[in-house]
């Protein structure tokens, strides 16, 4: 237990409270079981350890690893009721999913200890709402999202920019005070999702994220075979060399040597892992029902990464991130005309020259532009939709 703690301090020390994450001040924190999940690198670990640090009485607190050595000694739940028994109120659980049956444990110490309160944090591919029927009507669920441009923009000129909602936005009510907007969303699209990206070798490290997620990841908690990853990998640059990327089921089938009756299943592993986003069409009814319309990247840094700087096609690079941000609090649809349908409002993407010809007779339309600093009528500058959360 005391290696635990020294852990806990050890961590504690290092970490930096001056910019937080969105999330943190959404976080009702006095909830007895709050889960958060996201991607693999978005700063889970981080949020977490900000909370301990600014508690009033840190001694309260406890930040363990599911993944740690120190724990196999002892089941979640003895460290739960140890920690209570000698003061504790607050347990932090990193990474859940790496210990193998979780739900039943987290469940045992949430009825048996009622006056402990219980955080932890899991990969995206953790479905806690099938996890463990009991324990979704217990826990509190929250999903971190990567660095919004709105977030890299705080974390590169310290300036904590307002958010704005989808209608304010398509309202041309964004008002940013911010010198040349476009070459830092430019870079934001290279290397600004992910919190780590001012770190040396980021291509090298958000490779290494993408390589954990499938070899690791997946095969613990979806207890894949290593062949199967095998063949996730060969499906994901097949979609990130697509512009988008359009399911053709035969041609996928013979190109992974994945049969056709699996490759939903495929499609969503990859999904759940936080690597891509899948688009339904808008149709209704049975047009509605099998493959998505469409399969984007799920952030335009893992666009440029996968396929290289150099040759990420500029026009799945806007969509990406257009899908990217909308995606985390809305839900997208693809029309039979234009690019994406969001409630009633249909939006075509482009650059600077894009016309209004292919949506001209919809109502409630869109054009969203690239290469724009200010919008005008229905033309929006694409580096708004960055300001949503």
């Amino acid at each position: 237990m005391q290696r635990l703690i020294d852990t806990h301090n050890r961590i504690l020390q290092q970490v930096d409270t001056s910019i937080k994450r969105y999330l943190f001040k959404q976080i009702n924190w006095k909830n007895r079981l709050i889960a958060i999940t996201g991607q693999r690198g978005t700063g889970k670990t981080t949020l977490l350890m900000q909370r301990i640090k600014e508690a009033e009485d840190s001694n309260e607190y406890l930040y363990i690893s599911a993944d740690s050595l120190f724990i196999y000694k002892l089941s979640l739940f003895e460290i739960a009721l140890n920690f209570r028994n000698n003061g504790g109120k607050y347990l932090f659980i990193d990474e859940i999913h790496k210990y193998a049956s979780w739900s039943g444990e987290i469940k045992h110490i949430y009825d048996a200890i009622p006056d402990l309160n219980i955080v932890f944090t899991g990969s995206s591919i953790l479905d806690i709402m099938k996890g463990y029927a009991d324990l979704s009507r217990r826990a509190v669920h929250y999903t971190l999202q990567g660095l919004s441009f709105r977030e890299y923009l705080l974390f590169e000129t310290n300036t904590n920019f307002p958010t704005y909602t989808l209608n304010e936005i398509v309202q041309q009510k964004v008002k940013i005070e911010l010198d040349k907007p476009l070459f830092h969303f430019h870079n934001y699209l290279k290397k600004g999702f992910y919190p780590f990206y001012k770190e040396e070798d980021f291509e090298l490290k958000l490779m290494s994220v993408i390589n954990t997620v499938l070899e690791v990841d997946l095969v613990q908690y979806m207890d894949l075979k290593p062949s199967t990853i095998a063949k996730l990998k060969k499906l994901l640059q097949i979609i990130s060399e697509s512009v988008p990327f359009k399911p053709n089921i035969s041609k996928i089938a013979n190109l992974t040597d994945v049969s056709r009756s699996l490759l939903p299943e495929y499609f969503s592993y990859l999904e759940r892992a936080g690597l891509t986003i899948m688009l339904q069409s808008s149709a209704k009814g049975i047009q509605a029902l099998g493959k998505p319309e469409k399969m984007y990247l799920n952030n335009t840094n893992l666009c440029h990464t996968l396929v290289g700087n150099n040759e990420a096609n500029i026009g799945n690079v806007r969509e990406t991130f257009f899908v990217s941000q909308l995606n985390a609090l809305h839900t997208l649809t693809i029309p039979k005309k234009g690019d994406f349908l969001i409630d009633d409002m249909t939006f075509e993407v482009g650059d600077k020259s894009k016309t209004k010809s292919q949506i001209t007779a919809i109502k409630n339309s869109y054009i969203v532009k690239d290469d724009i600093e200010i919008g005008y009528q229905n033309s929006i500058p694409l580096w708004h939709f960055g300001f949503l959360y």
